[in-house]
């Protein structure tokens, strides 16, 4: 099997022919190898690539394992590149920041040892704006991560190399996180999916906070619903480092299925639109999600828009006081360096020196309106199984651009106010999973967030791969660098 039948496999499908050893780890390495030499270079997506003689040597050493009966797990043999936020023994972890350029960590995050431990060979790093700030994915020690569809467009963000890989089949499945739609955004702007889970749903660590950090998560991205699936069960799990990890055995995510007709006839999904106007969206996008709306109906659902039962303006205030209070503690010690502080980017000396202006009256009163808003999303879901908002307010722009200033004519007041819709599943705590909705006018893709119950992450996969069933036109169109077959 040549390299391009190979990358075409799903996940799943590339799981099964390894373990029946139709396909030898070795073979699955190399073949990901040659597409990341042919197209990387043009994106930019996968950085700190490790040497590939050492990493054809560990897939002959998985390769070994199977021929002694040993499969380690899924991943088995499968090449994967790690976020550039988590820590990798051994592979440089640089946060995209130049003050960790040569930062190179001797143990594994928590998320990394169990991709590791499923049989996954760590290749590299997927590249991240700097500290995961911003839906943009460039640093100053890496520079700027193109998107799939039109390289000299932005990937999105943070998780921007690992859409972008695999949008061009540079790795079968990718680990992403997630804070302000991270996740959820660059799935949309290269047209992959991206599932953001349930608070506690993927442990992280070890991290300095145990409990305050409550807004970030880690998650799965893949080229399928089925593919999140399995990653999803193989990145979740109660931990006992991670006090507030979910017990809930994760095997149960692994293999959700597609909801029945008797499901999809009763699923009552709510639309949520622009906020009644509170968001300015660029033109198109609203019409491409209802589009894939109109999709969800034609497989049985009822779709019905829905008036927000919360302030926008007043959740916007809740968000700005929680994230710039999260990013100073972990960013503050940097700041108050001076010669450290000249290396961060502007919007991280920004948010620091807004959570240092906060009291503590205002921390406890941004967790009680969070609260708050908790509730008000709980009373929409007790009238709908899922909401339903875009997963972008605007389409993929010039990747020089460090952040959209204006859109329709909307001055944008902080660096990530054009991200706006993307706070509501973070702040509930809910799962939310990014699905194509198809292109706009200039061939460009986009998407829109599924929001599930309270720790609904089955019967959310369980409605996915039904609408994914539905939207195969979409999904079959590929990028143009993949159609012309060839790379830079």
């Amino acid at each position: 099997m040549d390299a391009d039948s190979l990358s075409r496999l799903d996940a799943c499908a590339l799981s099964q022919a390894i373990r029946q050893r139709e396909v030898s780890c070795r073979e699955v390495m190399a073949a990901y190898l040659a597409r990341i030499d042919a197209f990387n270079p043009q994106v930019n997506a996968i950085v700190s690539l490790q040497p590939p003689e050492c990493l054809l040597a560990e897939a002959d050493a998985r390769d070994a394992q199977l021929a002694q009966g040993l499969p380690t797990g899924w991943m088995h043999g499968f090449p994967m590149a790690i976020k550039d936020l988590a820590a990798t023994a051994g592979v440089r972890t640089t946060l995209g920041s130049p003050l960790f350029a040569d930062h190179v960590p001797t143990a594994d995050a928590l998320m990394v040892a169990r991709m590791k431990a499923a049989g996954g060979i760590v290749i590299g790093k997927t590249n991240v704006p700097e500290f995961g700030l911003g839906s943009n994915s460039y640093n100053p020690v890496f520079g700027r991560t193109g998107n799939a569809w039109q390289p000299a467009l932005s990937a999105g963000g943070s998780s921007g190399g690992a859409a972008v890989s695999l949008a061009l089949r540079l790795q079968p499945v990718a680990d992403g996180s997630d804070m302000m739609g991270s996740l959820r955004n660059p799935a949309a702007f290269n047209r992959v999916f991206g599932l953001r889970p349930s608070a506690g749903r993927v442990p992280s660590g070890p991290p300095a906070d145990l409990f305050i950090q409550q807004l970030s998560t880690e998650g799965p991205m893949g080229r399928s619903v089925r593919d999140v699936a399995r990653l999803l069960a193989v990145q979740a799990g109660r931990d006992h480092r991670a006090p507030l990890s979910i017990a809930e055995p994760a095997s149960e995510l692994a293999e959700p299925g597609i909801a029945s007709d008797a499901e999809l006839r009763g699923c009552r999904i709510g639309w949520l639109g622009d906020l009644g106007g509170h968001l300015p969206i660029e033109p198109g996008i609203l019409d491409a999600c209802e589009a894939g709306l109109r999709r969800l109906e034609t497989i049985g659902c009822r779709v019905e828009p829905l008036t927000a039962n919360f302030s926008p303006a007043e959740v916007w205030q809740t968000w700005l006081d929680w994230r710039r209070w999260l990013v100073t503690g972990r960013l503050v010690a940097l700041y108050r360096d001076p010669q450290r502080r000249t290396l961060l980017k502007p919007e991280a000396i920004w948010e620091v020196e807004q959570g240092l202006a906060m009291s503590a009256e205002d921390v406890c009163a941004a967790s009680l309106a969070r609260s708050h808003f908790h509730q008000q999303m709980l009373e929409l879901l007790s009238r709908v199984d899922l909401l339903v908002l875009p997963s972008a307010q605007v389409w993929p722009f010039d990747k020089q651009i460090d952040w959209p200033r204006s859109i329709n004519g909307v001055e944008m007041d902080t660096y990530h106010r054009w991200m706006e819709v993307v706070i509501h599943a973070t702040l509930a705590g809910l799962p939310a999973l990014s699905v194509p909705v198809g292109f706009g006018p200039q061939g460009l893709p986009m998407g829109m967030q599924l929001i599930g119950q309270p720790l609904g992450e089955r019967q959310l996969l369980r409605f996915a791969a039904a609408y994914e069933s539905a939207i195969g036109d979409w999904l079959r169109r590929e990028p143009p660098l993949l159609a012309t077959g060839r790379g830079s």
